[in-house]
């Protein structure tokens, strides 16, 4: 048996698995230091299920934490940059993108190096092993120990990184030190802000990782415990606490992946409805489709692997404005079981609303009977509106497609909605983002530049996959389970040499017994 736990903004969700069959869930409100939240959730679970702490083989975890972190600039540590580029990429330093605020936060330290490889590998320049002690002991005599290191195309040949990082480390004792080519992809800014961003995140990783430990043995728990990332598969604690940033989204994700598991679609859109906000996601294969640009965090652009997710505010506990008629964005969050009208509060929210329609049953009916008719139909209109818009920016096809609905704000929602094609509402749906945590598998992904002309095209698939799958199976997947479920090749029309860049990505069932 398998527990997953999913962290929201404003309810901590959690499910007891037997294999493939739920056993029994839980919700508890999101509390302010979120460890205790797990507890509490955790306690409920074991007591509904009257599961034994023993008989867990593993836990899975989904959480908001470093997200929070970045986006409210808290207990983030000092961070350096180092980028090894010169003579060229001078032009735009490190930090040149970021808030104000945010790169205040980290000190906005950084320095740049010799070195660096064009996109087939060849040096610009070599790397100047005293120009980076010199750089290590600047760095040790202003305090930090937080290193970001970034070079130009390091996905194709990361060694310079690699040396720099050598070096950095016998400098400066415990340091922690992110390397980009580990973290984001081809393009150099954005590659660099998200080791950055790592770095800045790796000691609140420590001790998060040890707050999950320490709620989990209080229980009796002392089955491994992982957190699920941002592309729908699972990492260990060890790996959280090197590269935390990739938990960044996993929230959506573990509901996209949760909703493909109830409805066995692999291919449809959907709507993850929460007490705060909707995200909306498309499935390809199973797995939440990746965004193909850019993606800010915190206001700064970031390249490695996200999924392709709109939000907008809509939940069950946003604020319904009369005057004139305005839906979210505002929300009584995980307030709503004191604020909410049926639940003895002075606040108009949406299920106040679906409650007055008679969609659903919660509370005290009697307290919204005064409501207006009209104004309750204007609102589940506008709450409609606002969801069929979404689904139709993000469906990629003319027509009606499949809608998977999700959460706990799914009683918002009637029997339709214009432009979908079928509404799927599964068993579970409310949990369905703990149910995606706990069903996650281990995954790896190859993210290179080949040039066809020296490389065969065939053999240059097989070695991205055979790496991929490799990544897979040193994170611990049992190998029969191991499958390439996506393969992106992109050809670059602006480099020599018939350049192409060949992405593959690849799954596996974790080993937990």
């Amino acid at each position: 048996m398998r527990i997953g736990i999913d962290v929201g903004g404003t309810n901590t969700d959690a499910v007891l698995m037997d294999g493939r069959n739920v056993v029994g869930w839980a919700k508890s409100p999101t509390t302010k230091d979120v460890s205790s939240g797990i507890t509490n959730v955790l306690t409920d679970l074991l007591k509904k299920t009257q599961a034994k702490p023993q008989d867990i083989a593993a836990v899975m975890l989904g959480t908001t934490h470093f997200t929070n972190a970045v986006v409210e600039r808290k207990s983030l540590s000092k961070t350096a940059v180092v980028r090894i580029g010169l003579p060229a990429t001078s032009a735009l330093p490190p930090y040149i993108d970021w808030p104000e605020d945010l790169t205040a936060a980290l000190g906005g330290i950084y320095y740049l190096v010799h070195g660096g490889y064009e996109f087939d590998g060849r040096p610009i320049a070599a790397l100047n092993e005293d120009e980076i002690k010199g750089v290590a002991s600047q760095i040790r005599e202003q305090g930090i120990d937080c290193v970001a290191i970034s070079s130009v195309f390091s996905p194709v040949n990361p060694d310079q990184e690699k040396r720099a990082a050598e070096i950095i480390a016998a400098e400066i004792p415990g340091v922690k030190i992110s390397l980009s080519h580990e973290i984001g992809r081809i393009g150099l800014l954005e590659r660099e802000n998200a080791a950055a961003m790592n770095a800045c995140l790796s000691h609140l990783a420590v001790k998060i990782v040890q707050s999950f430990r320490d709620a989990l043995a209080g229980l009796g728990i002392s089955a491994p415990f992982y957190i699920s990332q941002n592309d729908g598969t699972l990492m260990s604690a060890e790996f959280v606490e090197k590269y935390p940033v990739l938990t960044f989204a996993s929230g959506p994700t573990n509901s996209m992946r949760g909703a493909a598991f109830l409805s066995g679609l692999k291919d449809a859109v959907v709507v993850d409805i929460g007490g705060t906000t909707s995200d909306v996601g498309v499935l390809s294969q199973g797995f939440p489709r990746e965004a193909s640009v850019a993606v800010r965090i915190g206001g700064v652009r970031t390249n490695f692997r996200m999924p392709d997710v709109l939000s907008f505010g809509l939940g069950g506990g946003s604020h319904v404005k009369t005057e004139p008629l305005q839906v979210g964005p505002q929300s009584v969050g995980y307030e709503i079981t004191t604020r909410a009208l049926v639940f003895g509060g002075n606040d108009l929210t949406t299920t106040d609303i679906a409650v007055a329609a008679g969609m659903v049953e919660i509370g005290d009916k009697s307290r919204v009977a005064h409501l207006d008719k009209e104004l309750v139909n204007h609102a589940l209109t506008r709450m409609w509106e606002m969801i069929e818009i979404s689904v139709d920016r993000m469906k990629t096809q003319a027509g009606g497609v499949p809608v998977i609905l999700v959460g706990g704000g799914i009683i918002l929602v009637g029997d339709s909605l214009n432009g979908v094609s079928e509404l799927h509402r599964p068993e579970h749906a409310s949990v369905a983002n703990a149910i995606g945590a706990a069903i996650a598998q281990v995954g790896g992904e190859v993210d290179r530049i080949f040039s066809l002309d020296t490389t065969p095209r065939d053999k240059a698939l097989e070695q991205a996959k055979e790496e991929a799958k490799g990544r897979v199976l040193s994170s611990g997947a049992l190998p029969d389970t191991v499958e390439i479920v996506d393969v992106e090749e992109v050809p670059l029309a602006y480099l020599p040499g018939n350049a192409t860049r060949i992405r593959v990505k690849a799954v596996g069932t974790l080993a937990v017994d």
